[in-house]
């Protein structure tokens, strides 16, 4: 018989209990879904009751929450369960360290943090590496922080321009039929690019940019017979490039600039029987020290916790049929 064991958690005021427990005890059901110890709150404190181990892990993970709400960060359901994955494997203090470092502001003044494992080795990988690869499922932020590095990079002058650039396959549609000129028939798949520029810059700041050319937004095939120098250059969707396009883009680096390419291999577009310039870049270029490759699990998912559950459901049906 395992040993059972009381501890006790002071909490300041009933508004720490509050942020705890989440809207109508949502956080705490979250938490109680995954372990058999009982918690209960009473006035100012958090009793949890169980076997030793459970209530020392709950203990740990009680003390990591509280610790991130008096440094006054709002925690999502989100956030609930990447501790209660890092608290399995006893890891759950590393989420001190995830919300400390801002990596940047948005243009409104809220502060852009990492928040998984995943995403902080991949922000540290690109700070020292030319290039580097980020491969893994949607919603992970690969993107999207990418884009927060490279304006900040712009920001701080060590890149003169920030390029963006994505191959033209469509996901089953065809771009011939879109109305409009090039230009407008490019940008609804280049939306997600600017999306994450706005979010970070605002949208008259992106104008801006755009028009000065500090930012460019472009297909790949623009690409062709170009150096970049001092340049922040992003990749995104790689998956979709072929293996002469991927070529074509890595040896477009000039001096003074970075690469991050970005992609998901689950997720390939390109018609049956070509190859992904992503898969094969990964087997050709992985014994290149200067170069990255950071692999994104399920729990850097960041979106909200039902794509975790349908990226899980997609790939175990896809093992399945392997």
């Amino acid at each position: 018989m395992s040993q059972q064991q009381t501890v006790k958690i002071s909490l300041q005021n009933a508004a720490e209990g509050l942020a705890l427990f989440g809207p109508q005890d949502k956080h705490l059901r979250l938490i109680l879904g995954r372990t058999d110890a009982h918690v209960m709150s009473r006035e100012a404190e958090i009793v949890i009751t169980g076997e030793s181990i459970e209530v020392e892990r709950l203990q740990q993970l009680f003390n990591v929450l509280l610790q991130l709400i008096r440094g006054n960060i709002i925690l999502s359901e989100r956030d609930i369960l990447y501790a209660l994955d890092l608290a399995q494997e006893w890891k759950v203090e590393e989420l001190l360290d995830l919300f400390k470092g801002e990596i940047a502001v948005t243009y409104r003044g809220k502060p852009i943090r990492v928040k998984t494992i995943g995403q902080r080795h991949y922000v540290s990988t690109i700070k020292k590496r030319d290039i580097v690869f980020g491969v893994g499922p949607a919603g992970t932020g690969k993107t999207y922080l990418a884009v927060v590095l490279a304006v900040s990079a712009l920001k701080e002058g060590s890149v003169k321009r920030i390029v963006l650039t994505r191959p033209a396959v469509e996901a089953g549609e065809n771009l011939g039929f879109l109305p409009g000129d090039l230009q407008e028939k490019v940008d609804p798949y280049l939306r997600p690019l600017y999306d994450a520029l706005y979010d970070v810059m605002g949208l008259e700041q992106v104008g801006k940019a755009l028009e000065r050319g500090l930012i460019e937004i472009a297909p790949l095939a623009y690409m062709r017979g170009r150096t970049l120098d001092d340049a922040f250059i992003i990749l995104d969707e790689a998956q979709n490039t072929t293996p002469e396009q991927m070529k074509m883009f890595l040896t477009r680096l000039g001096f003074g600039s970075k690469m991050v390419i970005t992609g998901d291999i689950t997720q390939i577009d390109l018609p049956r029987g070509k190859r992904s310039g992503l898969v094969e870049a990964g087997q050709i270029l992985s014994d290149i020290k200067e170069i990255g490759f950071v692999h994104f699990a399920e729990q850097d998912v960041v979106r909200h916790s039902l794509v975790q559950k349908i990226i899980t459901a997609y790939q175990k049906e896809s093992e399945n049929q392997g």
